[in-house]
């Protein structure tokens, strides 16, 4: 019976390390992926973890202030994008001991404090997040105890890491690709959210910025027309339906993320060619470039700006600060236009 028993122990961390023939501090360094791990110390301990099916306990881990486990948390848009994001985040933990704990905010949730907070709660290792409203001296602060990088943030911060798209660049390809075919009447549609009315440094903030100052720029300030929605399918369609039905005549419809240009893409198409408005004579371009751009029954110019390798690149980074890096690294992805059938130049008659 007391063999039984032995034999059903659960192997623990001393066991892996005499299996390896190292020391548990150094099991302890590969389990949490620390820097100064040889390729050959690494794969020892990992052959004996296997051998033995070695669980590591979260409990005991928590207990010495690591649980292996991170947190990623995206706001409940329900955007194609996002899943980019948190695919490229699944894939880069994927040769690593680390588990996500996925932390969904409803976009109802003002300050995203408390999602943050609660990760913080389950004693993660780190957070990646998307939290525009959540004021930078709070994060600095909540950063000296919780390593954090932040996606979507243009802030210099000196405590956590950054990884945005260059949101400006972005829109500028959009619009120089429209006015190049000839369109001057472009119309923007944006995401609206009265919590982000005050801050300019977000990225919808951004491309309308830009998409204003380049109709500015070329002379067509009186053509300035802009939907504020919410970034899916279903409420863009519905706001560009009010629009036209309010006369609206646009000659291209610049959407800020893909997932609102297939709702223009869905009323132009109910419009029926009604005022010559119909997906073959008003040209769209979204942003993000999501896999449901490239179908060959849509055919979105897109911006691309790599989702996925954001979620990696940002999954990465929080990695490194995990593993002891404490100088701030501020990442952007440079975006590239990709041109399809959905824009073409102006329509003569338009």
């Amino acid at each position: 019976m007391e063999q039984t028993r032995r034999a059903a122990r659960r192997p623990t961390i001393s066991d892996v390390a005499t299996a390896a023939g190292v020391s548990r501090a150094a099991v302890s360094k590969v389990l949490r992926d620390a820097y100064g791990v040889s390729e050959e110390m690494r794969s020892r301990v990992h052959r004996a973890i296997e051998e033995l099916d070695y669980r590591p306990s979260t409990a005991a881990r928590a207990l010495r202030g690591t649980t292996s486990t991170i947190g990623v948390m995206l706001p409940l848009f329900r955007t194609s994008f996002f899943d980019d994001v948190l695919a490229g985040a699944v894939e880069e933990l994927e040769t690593s001991s680390y588990q996500l704990i996925l932390a969904p905010v409803d976009s109802a949730h003002a300050s995203g404090r408390r999602a943050l907070e609660a990760l913080s709660d389950r004693q993660v290792d780190g957070i990646v997040a998307l939290s525009p409203l959540v004021e930078p001296t709070w994060l600095e602060s909540f950063a000296t105890r919780t390593a954090l990088v932040e996606l979507g943030r243009h802030d210099p911060s000196a405590r956590y890491d950054t990884v945005v798209g260059d949101d400006v660049r972005g829109a500028e390809l959009v619009m120089e690709h429209l006015l190049a075919l000839g369109h001057r009447r472009v119309l923007h549609v944006t995401h609206h959210d009265p919590d982000l009315a005050h801050l300019s440094r977000t990225p919808p903030a951004l491309r309308r910025a830009t998409y204003e100052k380049a109709m500015t720029n070329a002379g067509l300030a009186e053509h300035i027309e802009v939907l504020e929605t919410s970034f899916d399918d279903r409420r863009a369609a519905e706001a560009l339906r009010v629009a036209l039905e309010a006369g609206s005549r646009p000659s291209a419809v610049f959407a800020g993320n893909d997932d609102a240009a297939l709702g223009v893409l869905r009323t132009l198409a109910e419009a029926g060619g009604r005022h010559g408005l119909s997906p073959r004579t008003v040209s769209v371009c979204g942003y993000d470039d999501t896999k449901m751009a490239s179908h060959p029954l849509i055919g979105l110019t897109s911006v691309d700006q790599d989702g996925a390798a954001m979620g990696r690149l940002a999954t990465r980074m929080l990695l490194e600060r995990i593993a002891g890096r404490e100088q701030p690294r501020h990442e952007v992805i440079q975006p590239r236009l990709v041109v399809r059938s959905s824009s073409r130049e102006v329509d003569p008659g338009a």
